[in-house]
């Protein structure tokens, strides 16, 4: 591999994990309804979960044999993952045209029960489709159809490296073509905008006490004669791809291949690296040269 794919680790921690499969008369609808449930989910720091698009399921595997999308949303406390699944689900896809929801981690020994049921007023009812127990709620455009019991798993969180390209052009077709293959990677999620981070940032502030996270300043290109830059003299951009997964061989698979297609894409790349506390943050420490 002719890009320097620098000798470091990213650092990941453990998360909870919850799979919904939404299933509609199309997918485009199934798409929608998916778009919105993972909507404002990039990062914990800010947003109530974190949560993106797993794959697209074909209506052949799907338990109403409809076009279905497959969603992962996530949380470091349980408590809180119970609730946002529960509030994702009534709000936007019991809301969506056509839209009826499943399990998708069916291995899943742990599970959290989302008791839409109540929204039927008594006149919900109980069924079956595709050998699953599902609930019935009438609604205004038919029935919503949805399984009560959702699959959680003990994830990983924060797997992630940079894309340092020569210029932003060059750095972003780079961090595109990386998010469309890890998109084929079944059990994992790039859940900030596009998959792409543009705002990479660093744990606290050296000067705003009550931050949470500020920029990375030490790979803001427009900084480097300003601080201890750990950019090269090249470098005019960097991408950051952060990947959540439901284990540690989901996230390093996903690492491997964004990696491997961004480099593909645009051979003459600055670097590939990736961001950690030393090991500080998490209990994850998944080595770049390891997975390429």
């Amino acid at each position: 591999m002719a890009v320097q794919i620098e000798d470091t680790f990213a650092e990941a921690f453990p998360i909870k994990i919850a799979g919904v499969l939404i299933t509609a008369e199309s997918e485009e609808w199934a798409l929608t309804a998916a778009g919105e449930a993972t909507g404002f989910a990039t990062s914990i720091i800010g947003c109530p979960a974190e949560a993106g698009i797993d794959v697209v399921v074909p209506s052949s595997e799907t338990p109403d044999k409809r076009p279905g999308v497959a969603v992962l949303i996530c949380h470091m406390k349980l408590e809180k993952l119970k609730e946002q699944v529960l509030e994702r689900v009534a709000d936007c896809v019991l809301t969506a045209p056509t839209t009826a929801a499943f399990n998708w981690l069916m291995d899943a020994k742990e599970k959290t029960e989302i008791k839409l049921r109540f929204f039927g007023d008594g006149y919900e009812s109980k069924g079956e489709v595709g050998g699953r127990q599902i609930w019935k709620i009438p609604i205004m455009g038919g029935e919503f159809v949805y399984e009560e019991a959702i699959g959680v798993v003990d994830g990983v969180a924060g797997g992630n490296f940079l894309i340092l390209g020569k210029t932003q052009k060059d750095a972003l077709r780079a961090a595109e073509a990386a998010v469309d293959a890890i998109r084929k990677v079944k059990g994992t999620i790039t859940p900030f905008p596009g998959g792409v981070v543009s705002s990479g940032s660093k744990v606290g502030s050296a000067k705003y006490k009550f931050m949470k996270a500020t920029t990375n300043e030490k790979f803001c290109p427009t900084l480097k004669d300003k601080v201890a830059t750990e950019l090269p003299r090249d470098a005019g951009a960097v991408y950051e791809i952060i990947i959540n997964g439901i284990s540690e061989e989901a996230v390093r698979a996903a690492m491997k291949a964004g990696i491997r297609e961004a480099v593909a894409r645009v051979p003459d790349l600055v670097k590939i690296t990736a961001g950690n506390y030393g090991g500080k943050l998490g209990k994850y420490k998944i080595y770049l040269k390891e997975v390429v």
